[in-house]
């Protein structure tokens, strides 16, 4: 007991002697640990917060976050506002259950949004984009030997040409198998053929991707097959739609009705397919004027997908549609483009045009550099060619990849600049915060070394 008593004897002025400095040192940490947590949490809400309405422009070709499962789009006038769910077009109901997305393609602008973020499989709609990198990477009179690798997607349940290992097409009859019989041992062997595997192909598909601005994309194969990590949103399927019908070869296969394979080198005879997409084929009950093609999918995963461009009264329209049910995606389609066609209107405006409600007018518009608005924050369209034409755009993904083309610097672009210099603000002020708190602890600390000093002076003189 008496080791006991001295030991905590010796201790005790040990103790006494760092206790100060020790609480000191905490303080010290608490406020780095507060003005860091402080920090993250500013930056975290400022990255997350998508909660506020923002411009038509921004949801085709704005930054925002793979994770949100529910999007909202306006449309240019209140009485076409749209917003997530089960929304009506002239009286048509589309499937709560529906991603669907209507985009103007000439002034990257959104007429009509249902869960255009949330990731969906895409079945054979994949094939455009392995369409657009096939005609990118390749010549359409290049010979295509077909080999073992594509036998793997010769399924019962699967399209497929039936072709055999050792079998030769050109490029040109590989892209029309590709989109208008939708044969899956094609895309798989247009895969080996430009990047030398399936797996080298999807990488490519996923860099494209990427460079296009898609931020919920991800591609395992060539043929739109049902895989976990095979996935895409309606929102980066009409960006990657957007770049294949800049190309004219791209155009004059997915407008095809029909088209014949001659006898080959190992089959003699002559295959001839149509197309799979009833809005291009004439004669179909769903045909519809003005549609210059697309690419229809359909998986026990995916349900039915589609993608389809229309053409009216100098409007070019994209129409997208994921997980879709049987017999309603053509329809869903067609309500859209009616909805567009019917409702929008082209009109001209200084340096271009740009497509607004055909119950609005020009001077209804508000201009600002360029860029018109309805109201202040739907985004209709630029009226400046040449800048929509220099300045790639900065689509997608969390302030992401270039896509397409960006309009000039809006009020939305503005709007960012302040919410930006507001953050820097906030975080100013911590900083200050914290460097104030520190002060202050340090001369704490002066104060309190101050006065140990003054006590062993005393202690001294009284000795």
């Amino acid at each position: 007991m008496k080791c006991i008593k001295n030991r905590k004897r010796l201790l005790k002025p040990i103790k006494k002697k760092y206790r100060d400095t020790l609480i000191l040192t905490g303080i010290l940490i608490l406020f780095f640990g507060v003005g860091i947590t402080a920090l993250i949490l500013l930056r975290r809400s400022s990255q997350l917060d998508m909660t506020s309405a923002y411009s038509v422009k921004e949801e085709m070709y704005g930054t925002h976050g793979a994770e949100i499962s529910t999007q909202k789009a306006d449309s240019f006038a209140s009485s076409y506002a749209v917003s997530s769910g089960n929304m009506s077009l002239e009286g048509v109901a589309i499937s709560d259950t529906t991603k669907a997305g209507l985009f103007d393609l000439d002034h990257e602008s959104v007429m009509f949004a249902q869960n255009i973020h949330e990731k969906s499989y895409p079945a054979s709609i994949t094939k455009i984009m392995t369409a657009l990198l096939a005609l990118e990477n390749s010549n359409l009179d290049d010979q295509v030997t077909f080999t073992e690798e594509c036998l793997a997607d010769q399924t019962s349940d699967s399209g497929n040409i039936g072709m055999q290992v050792g079998e030769v097409l050109t490029m040109r009859q590989c892209l029309l198998a590709l989109m208008i019989r939708s044969a899956n041992d094609v895309a798989t062997q247009i895969a080996v053929q430009i990047a030398g595997s399936v797996a080298a192909f999807a990488d490519m598909m996923n860099q494209k991707a990427q460079e296009l601005g898609c931020v919920n994309t991800h591609f395992v194969n060539a043929s739109g097959m049902p895989d976990e990590n095979h996935y895409t949103t309606a929102h980066d399927m009409a960006l990657i739609f957007r770049e294949a019908i800049k190309n004219q070869d791209f155009l004059d296969i997915i407008g095809t009705q029909s088209f014949t394979i001659d006898p080959t080198n190992m089959n003699p005879e002559s295959r001839t397919y149509s197309t799979h997409h009833a809005l291009v084929a004439q004669g179909a009950p769903e045909y519809y004027e003005g549609c210059f093609g697309g690419k229809t999918g359909v998986t026990e995963a995916s349900k039915n997908t589609l993608v389809s461009g229309a053409t009216r009264d100098g409007m070019t329209l994209i129409a997208v549609a994921m997980r879709a049910d049987a017999g309603q995606v053509c329809q869903d389609h067609i309500s859209m483009f009616d909805y567009g066609f019917n409702n929008f209107q082209k009109v001209e405006v200084p340096g271009g045009a740009v497509t607004i409600p055909k119950d609005v007018q020009v001077s209804d518009l508000t201009n600002t550099d360029n860029s018109y608005y309805y109201g202040t924050d739907y985004y209709v369209g630029s009226g400046s060619k040449e800048v929509q034409e220099e300045e790639p755009s900065e689509i997608a993904a969390e302030e992401t990849t270039p896509t397409p083309e960006v309009a000039p610097e809006s009020s939305d672009s503005n709007t960012g600049q302040e919410e930006k210099t507001q953050d820097m603000t906030v975080y100013r002020y911590v900083i200050y915060i914290l460097a104030g708190l520190i002060a202050v602890t340090l001369v704490v600390t002066i104060v309190s070394g101050i006065r140990k000093h003054m006590k062993k002076k005393k202690r001294r003189r009284k000795s």
